[in-house]
């Protein structure tokens, strides 16, 4: 029987429980450190750049690219490592946290290390990233106001281990907001219920809402942005997209704003706009001689936005796929019977799309705008435009190609909008070059 908890593989026979010795390397993206073992790559969690651990493989073997592993025992120790808060955070608990045991100003320079690693290898761009606390935060902890619990089939909720359907019952969740865990719902009993989604909105009491449930059938809350540039109350749907910082989406309109500089009477262009809080600040800055044109694919959060900006009526909602919306070919794929085949697009430009943009917010999902949207975003000759990223190897793409397209990246800001785990926000602002 072959011996698992001792160095002795070699490195092109590491596998599964395989144990091993390694220096830790430079951090990756996705909150790993990079290893190496005989020539093999590890990408390792719950260890920091510099360390020297045992680590034990936990997915991948022999003719794999790369092996994932969990760092077991801290043989040399960072002056960076500290106790992880959370008693599921560790080898083969929560997914949820992947840097609970680093100390907090060390988690923001290893994130700002992957966006600048990420911009330099994919774009060609160097530029020195500081990644900035979000206004509100204290200690990483008690921030997520909109957290899905997991039910095993005990009715027990929970978190899931980290890439893996398995649940771990908990008993509460240090980075969930207080009034989340204050509902009681991780000691309720959920038998036949797939997941629990918990909203702590600005305003009023926790909203619980049982899974699966449609955003149709979820309740409206209230959420209060309180920004510089727009000072509004805002109805969301309870399971629909809302930052779940609570000092994120005021810092992100302020960035974005304060980035554009949008000028009374201007025509915006705002994509993947959600319940419309990005249109109402331009909105606002422009005034009702400008314009402002929406695009949201999603029919609940369209209704709603529809609503929410009623008392600016230059903001004109398109309901669509940006993409199509734009008339160019979708790089998205089609799920079911049909997997694998691009999805159709129409053939010209929605007829309520405008012929130029003075400016552009974009904030799209974590795969990025892509090349045939930069495309058509650049066709509008907008004069700045925003890109709001939630990923920095997609920000590091479309920056590529707006670049390739006369388009320079002016400002970048970096906000830690998600602490304890390896997920960073930036707002970066790109000028059309003179």
């Amino acid at each position: 029987m072959t011996d698992h908890s001792t160095p002795t593989a070699p490195g092109d026979a590491l596998g599964v429980g395989d144990e091993v010795e390694v220096v830790a390397g430079q951090i990756a993206h996705g909150g790993f450190v990079v290893a190496r073992h005989e020539g093999r790559v590890l990408f390792v969690r719950h260890a920091i750049p510099g360390e020297r651990v045992r680590v034990r493989v936990t997915e991948g073997g022999a003719g794999d690219r790369f092996l994932r592993a969990d760092a077991v025992e801290v043989l040399e120790a960072s002056p960076e490592r500290v106790e992880a808060p959370c008693p599921y955070a560790g080898p083969g608990l929560c997914g949820g946290c992947d840097f609970q045991h680093v100390r907090l100003p060390e988690q923001r320079r290893l994130k700002a290390t992957v966006v600048q690693e990420q911009l330099r290898r994919l774009a060609g761009v160097d530029r020195e990233v500081t990644v900035e606390p979000v206004p509100g935060d204290v200690d990483g902890l008690r921030w997520r106001t909109r957290t899905e619990f997991a039910v095993d089939d005990a009715g027990r909720a929970g978190m899931r281990r980290h890439r893996s359907h398995d649940v771990i019952p908990v008993d509460d969740c240090l980075i969930a907001a207080e009034p989340i865990v204050g509902t009681g719902v991780l000691q309720g009993h959920w038998v036949g219920e797939k997941a629990i989604d918990v909203v702590a909105p600005s305003v009023g009491s926790p909203v619980v809402v049982r899974l699966p449930t449609g955003t149709d059938d979820a309740p409206l809350v209230t959420e209060r942005l309180r920004a510089r540039s727009l000072s509004r109350d805002v109805d969301v749907n309870a399971r629909g997209f809302w930052q779940v910082h609570p000092g994120a989406a005021a810092t992100f309109v302020d960035a974005v704003i304060d980035g554009l500089r949008p000028q009374p009477g201007e025509r915006c262009l705002d994509l993947y706009a959600g319940v419309g809080v990005f249109a109402s600040a331009l909105a606002e800055a422009v005034g009702e001689r400008g314009q402002v044109v929406a695009v949201e694919s999603d029919t609940t959060a369209v209704a709603q936005a529809r609503l929410n900006v009623e008392q600016t009526p230059w903001v004109h909602y398109v309901q669509g796929r940006v993409d199509h919306v734009f008339g160019v070919e979708s790089t998205g794929r089609v799920a079911g019977p049909r997997r694998g085949r691009r999805r159709s697009a129409p053939r010209r430009p929605h007829s309520d799309l405008p012929p130029s943009a003075d400016v552009v917010v974009l904030d799209p999902p974590r795969t990025g705008a892509g090349k045939a949207v930069v495309e058509a975003v650049v066709a509008l000759a907008p004069r700045a435009l925003a890109y709001v990223a939630c990923d920095p190897a997609a920000l590091a793409r479309d920056t590529a190609y707006l670049q390739e397209r006369g388009y320079a990246l002016g400002s970048l800001r970096a906000f830690d909008a998600f602490p304890m785990t390896h997920h960073v926000e930036c707002v970066a602002i790109f000028e059309r070059a003179r």
